[in-house]
């Protein structure tokens, strides 16, 4: 299948239509098995477009094919006291069913890697789950791969505490 024409734009947390898309596609990427099963609490859909503006660190990328929504990507920027530079988070990545498998997902970080860039980021950092092989391969066709300082000290693994 050849690739979708899409526009992949900054989202704007302040436009209607970008908050809808971007509620719309999280809620879609959560429902997955992939992003847990179950939709998201009204209250984090409807209170997500607000606590993402507030935040200056806090950006989206958004993907159309026409005028519809079909893929998003949440960063976060952080810092990397190693390189004393910002670093960026990429957080969530959706894609809706209908547009994967092609290249979505490519257009949309290359997007991010340009607002990366602008911030001064020193490097894209993600997570994903270990059986989600179709989003391994396109993170490594991208150039990502797992983190390492001292292969006698293995790669870096995700941890949590939730609160």
């Amino acid at each position: 299948m050849s690739p979708v024409v899409v526009d992949v734009r900054l989202a704007d947390y302040r436009d209607p239509a970008h908050t809808r898309a971007l509620v719309g596609l999280l809620d879609a990427y959560a429902r997955d098995p992939a992003g847990g099963g179950k939709s998201l609490e009204p209250q984090v859909l409807a209170e997500l477009p607000a606590a993402l503006a507030s935040r200056p660190q806090a950006f989206s990328v958004l993907a159309y094919d026409g005028d519809q929504p079909v893929g998003l990507v949440n960063c976060i920027e952080g810092f990397s006291t190693f390189a004393c530079k910002p670093l960026v988070n990429v957080h969530d990545v959706v894609v809706l069913e209908s547009h994967r498998g092609q290249r979505v997902t490519q257009r949309m970080l290359a997007r991010v890697e340009q607002e990366a860039r602008a911030r001064g980021a020193c490097k894209l950092t993600l997570e994903v789950l270990s059986g989600n092989k179709s989003a391994i391969r396109a993170y490594e066709r991208e150039g990502f791969a797992n983190y390492q300082l001292d292969p006698a000290y293995g790669s870096a693994m995700f941890l949590q505490k939730k609160l």
